[in-house]
């Protein structure tokens, strides 16, 4: 690849990066816009690996997903301890998570009382923008 190839792909990957954040994130609000572009992206069609955005979902998620390893707990944590964590740095209290299950649920499983089910555990996933098996 010689000095043009460099400078075209260079130019082409600021164009996109003014469109898709494809740089490594730090904070918070930039993880938050990469996943509003990660779910327009995903509604576009690009979960089918056939589509023209498959890579960029790909290399996106794995954006995402390095931010959230190094800030969310990892699997050796306990479920509950990562649905406190997710509340707390989303600053919801566990009425905000009504729809999702009752106070009384979210109580009884930040306490210990009580595991999250599968079905919970998805429910919840889709509220925080995690794998369910985060939750398992």
């Amino acid at each position: 690849m010689g000095a043009k190839e460099i400078d075209k792909i260079a130019k082409r990957y600021r164009a996109l990066c003014e469109l898709v954040p494809l740089h490594p994130i730090t904070n918070k609000a930039g993880y938050e816009v990469a996943v509003g572009h990660l779910n327009r992206l995903l509604d576009a069609g690009g979960a089918n690996q056939a589509h023209a955005l498959a890579g960029l979902v790909d290399a996106l998620g794995e954006m995402i997903h390095a931010y959230e390893s190094r800030l969310i707990p990892t699997s050796d944590a306990e479920p509950r301890d990562v649905l406190k964590y997710l509340m707390e740095d989303h600053q919801l209290s566990q009425s905000d998570l009504s729809d999702i299950a009752s106070q009384g649920t979210i109580s009884d499983i930040l306490s210990g009382k009580r595991g999250i089910s599968r079905a919970l555990a998805k429910k919840l996933a889709a509220q925080f923008h995690v794998s369910s098996a985060t939750f398992l």
